[in-house]
């Protein structure tokens, strides 16, 4: 790890700490991260950053289990299953956050491209794309008019209804690395395109992720075509 990337995960580990500090006295803090409350006030304020392997074990244990935590307060599922996550993925500073405790959390390949599905997706692929300095891209089911190549992934779903994505042929290249990120996996079947595309394209998935897992399906299912790592910040059971 050079300076730079050691500069980067220290501050990494200040934001994730002024998270959650933000609910949080110095003492509580102190009592979740086992870190003497003077060092945390310091950390918070901006007066010295933590050392490195302080940094990462707030960015990989502390950080994904509370970020974690704070995505489960902010959703909710109703009678039906269905999730409404609309407070966490409209809140860009919160995604930020996920982006680096992800990235350290799974160990994902660097990517040349992030891809998702518009349009619940794009606020996370934003936030992932920013932190790996990659290209964004999003499928959707509609061509663009004034884009004359398309690489088209189909599937007839259970229901009998069909769907289509179409990404514009030049957003990702032959030899890419592509990490395919979405809001919530629940079924796959949108993944499973996702990661066509990826295959049509000639390149080569660096990993899936997604904030919400709905029961195992899914995210089998994505094992099931790659061997990339496949994570989610957090699970919820499928009712």
């Amino acid at each position: 790890m050079n300076r730079a990337e050691k500069a980067a995960l220290q501050l990494r580990a200040v934001a994730v700490l002024r998270t959650l500090k933000r609910s949080r006295t110095y003492d509580e803090l102190a009592e979740l991260t086992g870190l003497p409350a003077g060092d945390l006030n310091r950390y918070v304020n901006g007066h010295v950053l933590p050392g490195v392997e302080r940094a990462r074990e707030t960015v990989e244990s502390i950080g994904r289990e509370e970020l974690a935590d704070e995505l489960r307060s902010r959703v909710s599922v109703d009678d039906e299953g269905y999730v409404d996550n609309s407070a966490i993925v409209f809140d860009q500073s919160f995604l930020d956050l996920v982006a680096p405790v992800a990235a350290e959390s799974f160990a994902f390949e660097r990517p040349d491209v992030v891809l998702t599905a518009a349009t619940d997706g794009i606020t996370l692929g934003a936030a992932m794309a920013s932190y790996f300095d990659a290209d964004i891209a999003y499928a959707k089911k509609r061509k663009e008019t004034a884009v004359e190549e398309f690489v088209e992934s189909r599937q007839r779903l259970a229901s009998g209804i069909e769907l289509t994505y179409y990404l514009p042929a030049d957003a990702v290249s032959a030899g890419d690395t592509v990490l395919v990120v979405d809001d919530l996996i629940r079924s796959g079947e949108t993944q499973e395109l996702l990661l066509d595309i990826v295959a049509q394209s000639d390149a080569t998935v660096g990993g899936v992720f997604t904030l919400i897992a709905v029961g195992d399906e899914g995210m089998d299912r994505a094992r099931q075509i790659t061997d990339a790592p496949v994570g989610a910040l957090t699970t919820f059971d499928d009712r």
